[in-house]
């Protein structure tokens, strides 16, 4: 019985020294986006309209810039709130998603961090689930590589349609 341990033991050890000498922990290897997506990444950010997929394929790209762009609004959300690396206080803002649209499902997209400053947030408590929204905001954070935008501006430009 003793020796199944000691044999488990073994394989546990060896194998966890074979995966931190690997290239990718010595080397320290990280993914980097390919020639392709950062080309047009570069040529997309000199168009006038930026989509909210554009800065979260890219958010190196628009760090410390002021992105301006239209999203239909999913809903009032706690995300991204008091993280340590990206800190925007539960207290002063609340955050909001918006949803995706390269899908033609319900789905947010969480990728995107936008933050409100709860005075401005208390203008839109009627915002609902697929009103268009136009967002004004500075990419302040790139942290776990995805966009984090404080909202200097929101807009309604259509109501979604009521359901009956």
């Amino acid at each position: 019985m003793v020796e199944k341990y000691i044999k488990t033991g073994f394989v546990v050890l060896f194998s966890s020294l074979v995966l931190t000498t690997s290239n990718i922990c010595v080397e320290k290897v990280t993914a980097q986006p390919t020639a392709e997506v950062a080309q047009t990444a570069t040529v997309l950010k000199n168009e006038s309209s930026i989509t909210p997929l554009m800065v979260v394929n890219n958010p190196k790209a628009y760090l410390n810039k002021t992105v301006e762009m239209t999203a239909k609004f999913d809903k009032f959300s706690t995300l991204g709130l008091d993280y340590k690396s990206a800190f925007k206080s539960s207290e002063d803002y609340i955050s909001f998603l918006i949803k995706r649209d390269d899908t033609t499902y319900d789905i947010p997209l969480s990728e995107m961090k936008l933050f409100l400053k709860r005075e401005m947030a208390e203008k839109f408590i009627d915002l609902k689930t697929n009103d268009e929204i136009f967002i004004k905001g500075v990419v302040f954070s790139d942290a776990l590589g995805d966009p984090w935008i404080e909202v200097s501006e929101i807009n309604v430009v259509k109501k979604a349609e009521q359901k009956d």
